[in-house]
């Protein structure tokens, strides 16, 4: 069974991440087409300090402080009972295990960036951020607590959504050129981050689709009719943050194309001319 706040926090992590990794994607392609290359990560442009390496401290600390709550808070410290592990906190242990591979992902790409010690080329990293979304695919896919109903079909959802995450990182390594898909990368973990929001607020948040209700930390549906209705609501809402990041990334294009395209526009019609 999970929770409000349980969604929001890693929710969050991910739409920023996602909303940065869109921009850069589209203005680092604006700029400069031919020499577009993948990347799985992006620095804030213009800065050389610590500034510049910022995603990547949002994915350490953010990763380090979830795993901490998960871990350590969520669990009490209770992680041993009568000898085996404390069956009481098996989800929390795992989630642990997902957000230690995106803390590691973003300590190993702070290691290759800022130090000699471990030098990887950007496709290696394109590797390692797949494993950490496959080890959230695997959560999601096989949890222990067997999300079923209503809250299961939410959640199949967003392991559709990881799976995306997953297979753009990968091609991002196969081909490390090409602008759709590294651009296909950042709506991937947006709509992830926006759907662990959409859960939160629908099945904890007060948006409970009409028959059904959380009741004893389980999601019922009154009667199948009612859980049809609430799946069906659930496809509204994905195509609805579907159409609307397509919208937001198509805005940002423009945005993009103007501010930092135009001197290659000027130069193109001055040739022409």
């Amino acid at each position: 069974m999970g929770s409000f706040k349980g969604h929001v926090l890693p929710g969050t992590l991910f739409l920023v991440v996602g909303i940065w990794h869109v921009w850069c994607s589209i203005m680092r392609y604006v700029s400069d087409p031919k020499s577009f290359r993948v990347r799985i990560w992006n620095p804030v442009p213009g800065f050389d300090g610590r500034l510049r390496y910022l995603e990547l401290y949002v994915i350490v600390v953010g990763g380090f402080i979830d795993l901490c709550i998960e871990f350590l808070y969520s669990t009490h410290l209770k992680f041993i009972v009568n000898g085996e592990l404390n069956p009481s906190h098996m989800n929390n242990f795992e989630h642990s295990g997902m957000l230690l591979m995106f803390f590691l992902f973003g300590l190993i790409a702070l290691l290759s960036e800022k130090t000699r010690f471990l030098p990887l080329p950007e496709g290696a990293l394109c590797c390692i951020a797949s494993a950490a979304f496959t080890a959230e695919y695997l959560l999601f896919e096989f949890h222990s607590t067997t999300h079923t109903g209503l809250e299961g079909y939410y959640h199949y959802i967003l392991v559709l959504l990881i799976g995306l995450c997953i297979l753009s990182a990968i091609a991002g390594a196969v081909v490390p050129t090409s602008f759709p898909i590294d651009l296909c990368s950042g709506i991937a973990i947006t709509l992830q981050g926006l759907w662990f929001w959409q859960t939160a607020f629908t099945l904890y948040g007060g948006m409970m689709p009409d028959g059904c209700r959380l009741h004893e930390n389980e999601i019922a549906c009154s009667s199948n009719q009612h859980e049809v209705r609430g799946e069906l609501l659930a496809n509204l809402q994905l195509f609805g943050l579907v159409f609307g990041v397509l919208g937001a990334v198509a805005g940002l294009y423009v945005l993009a194309d103007g501010k930092f395209g135009r001197f290659d526009r000027v130069s193109s019609r001055e040739l022409d001319g």
